[in-house]
């Protein structure tokens, strides 16, 4: 199998990076392939601007995603987002590794995902002969897997259902569905670790071999089971149909 792991921690000697550095031998070990997009060694350019596409004519106004698309379509995109495409492209098992900030991830990997994940690759790819599109579980990116592998040094129970941040997957409900299911990718449930802080050797040693047995049964895991668009369950805006759980809404209404 070939996994891409998109690692985004400043520090090289974190607890974070040592179960990246833990995890990468450990797959290699079991004969696996292995690319690592470490977002800070690379210095990757996390702002999404109007410098992304030096073939474009300055003098127009600059609309992103448009703009993504055209660089898409005829091969002129910025080198760095075409290698990350590519290496997207080569994996069998995309996972995106970061610490938990503000209840999300940090700038460089959202500027990773703005940037790499153009229009006309990810999204924006109409359905052929219909006029669906390509999303919420079909899309360029199908036929992987994804997860996230999550560092916080929040307790568990601040997390659970009752607990004051939220639930895990409340909060990775945008990565999981808004990311992974949007561009067809099987997403997996998150690997999260919590009280990163206060991990002793022993407690590492543990927490780098679950992180290991993860992702090697990664490519066998069953899946989250999200609602897909174009599978009869939404209407043409794109919303639950009347007939299904009645009265009800929310994130846990796209489960299956």
């Amino acid at each position: 199998m070939r996994y891409l792991i998109v690692f985004a921690h400043p520090e090289p000697r974190s607890l974070n990076a040592a179960l990246k550095d833990h995890a990468v031998r450990a797959l290699i070990e079991h004969g696996h392939d292995v690319e690592v997009s470490d977002l800070y060694a690379m210095g990757f350019k996390a702002i999404a601007d109007a410098d992304d596409f030096p073939a474009r004519d300055a003098e127009t106004r600059l609309v992103y995603h448009r703009a993504s698309g055209e660089a898409y379509a005829s091969g002129v995109q910025s080198p760095d987002i075409a290698a990350e495409q590519a290496k997207l492209l080569r994996a069998d098992v995309v996972v995106l590794q970061f610490p938990l900030w503000w209840f999300s991830m940090p700038a460089i990997l959202k500027g990773w995902l703005d940037r790499v994940f153009a229009h006309g690759f990810a999204i924006g790819v109409p359905k052929p002969g219909t006029r669906q599109w390509l999303r919420y579980g079909e899309g360029t990116l199908s036929g992987r897997r994804a997860m996230l592998a999550v560092t916080t040094g929040g307790r568990e129970a601040q997390f659970s259902d009752r607990g004051i941040n939220g639930t895990m997957g409340d909060l990775l409900f945008p990565l999981n569905h808004g990311v992974f299911h949007y561009t067809g990718m099987a997403p997996l449930e998150p690997f999260v670790t919590f009280q990163t802080v206060r991990t002793t050797e022993d407690e590492f040693t543990a927490m780098a071999d679950r992180y290991v047995a993860r992702l090697l049964a990664a490519p066998s895991e069953k899946p989250i089971a999200y609602r897909t668009e174009n599978g009869g369950d939404y209407d043409a805006q794109g919303v639950m149909r009347d007939d299904l759980l009645p009265g009800q809404g929310g994130i846990r209404l796209h489960h299956e």
